[in-house]
């Protein structure tokens, strides 16, 4: 196996740039950005530091194999000249994902099929056999086209990186833990200023700022697919989580969690403990929402109207905000919702937005920077 190998962690639609200042920062070689995916190089050790440190990243994959495909007979060989038995055992259990845009192969099923058969003629012919048992543990093997270009790659994670472990009750429409991490990473929080969040559900944000402030892995808690290959040199997912609990810090948190509801607040110290941070939450109606310190970074994913209240409560509660945050001058506020005319019913034009996806909605989140600056905390 080579030294050097190429990947790709994909994302939402928005956060390339997230991602890949993400992978720079853990001193992993970016190759290339494109719509969801950032394609970088390295080890195995990079690929293990990639699983267990990316917080906004929906996947990493090892890229096995890039060929163009017009047609299925054109897919079967590009498929079938991978060389599989490097990569799988006569009784690893073989589960093929698909997927397909733009491409003249857009039967996603049949493309799966087609190529779980190339995988598998090929091993037939490797270990000399005309049966596979597939009783051993699995290797997920994910198919992508693209305006005809097909990558085939080895999924390394598993459950998707938002997976972190910590989140085992939920509130109605709770949002991703990437995409969590990214509001607060784009809102420029580091660790270092008062975080509030006075809508804050399940808990997400507070926690993953908590867990940025005190150099969490997010993924230090959980297993990967990639640690039951058999063909990996090494552990190197045991050397990235030695590396990672002791990069962890013990940081004073002014970081503040509330919501009207005392059973999401229930849920959110819960999901706090099972991350091993520990945030504040209290219960406390938006009306009543006042900042607990001087100035720092507001955060919140309010309802939008389409799923958790009807529309014109969504947007009695956005005017709410308004009259709410005005006061807090020193205050950046960074809201995230889907509703088209969130800034008109807000009553003040953003001063930085940005396009995301949650949950299949097209959103925007909207930056307020303070008026005042901030107020550091002593």
């Amino acid at each position: 196996m080579s030294n050097e190998m190429r990947f790709i962690a994909t994302c939402k639609l928005g956060l390339e740039s997230v991602v890949a200042g993400e992978l720079r920062a853990l001193g992993i070689e970016v190759e290339s950005v494109s719509d969801a995916r950032i394609v970088f190089r390295g080890g195995f050790d990079a690929m293990a530091r990639a699983c267990l440190w990316l917080r906004t990243a929906e996947r990493v994959l090892m890229i096995v194999g890039e060929f163009t495909a017009l047609t299925f007979e054109e897919l079967y060989n590009g498929v079938r000249a991978v060389r599989w038995r490097d990569y799988i055992a006569r009784d690893n259990f073989i589960h093929v994902n698909g997927k397909s845009a733009k491409s003249r192969l857009f039967a996603v099923s049949d493309c799966q099929r087609i190529a779980k058969k190339a995988i598998v003629d090929s091993l037939f012919e490797a270990y000399h056999t005309s049966s596979l048992p597939e009783t051993g543990s699995e290797i997920i093997v994910e198919v992508g086209l693209l305006r005809d270009a097909v990558t085939v790659c080895l999924d390394c994670c598993g459950a998707g990186l938002s997976r972190r472990g910590y989140r085992t009750w939920n509130v109605a429409a709770p949002i991703a833990e990437t995409l969590g991490a990214a509001i607060v990473m784009l809102a420029k929080y580091r660790g270092d200023v008062p975080l509030m969040d006075p809508m804050c559900g399940s808990g997400t944000l507070p926690i993953e700022a908590a867990m940025i402030a005190t150099r969490t892995a997010p993924g230090l808690n959980r297993g990967f697919a990639a640690e039951s290959w058999r063909f990996m040199d090494g552990d190197p997912f045991g050397a990235a989580r030695e590396q990672a609990r002791d990069e962890r810090i013990d940081a004073k948190l002014q970081i503040l969690g509330s919501d009207i509801d005392p059973h999401a607040i229930d849920i959110c110290r819960k999901h706090a403990k099972k991350a091993g941070v520990d945030p504040a939450f209290k219960v406390c109606p938006l009306s009543e929402f006042k900042a607990e310190y001087e100035g720092g970074i507001i955060v919140c994913n309010p309802p939008y109207g389409e799923r958790l209240l009807e529309k014109r409560e969504a947007e009695s509660l956005y005017v709410q905000m308004r009259k709410v945050f005005d006061p807090l001058t020193h205050w950046d506020k960074n809201i995230i919702t889907s509703h088209r005319d969130f800034e008109r019913i807000y009553g003040k034009k953003a001063d930085r937005r940005r396009k995301l996806t949650n949950g299949g909605m097209v959103c925007t989140l909207y930056r307020f920077f303070a008026e005042e600056g901030f107020i550091k905390p002593q």
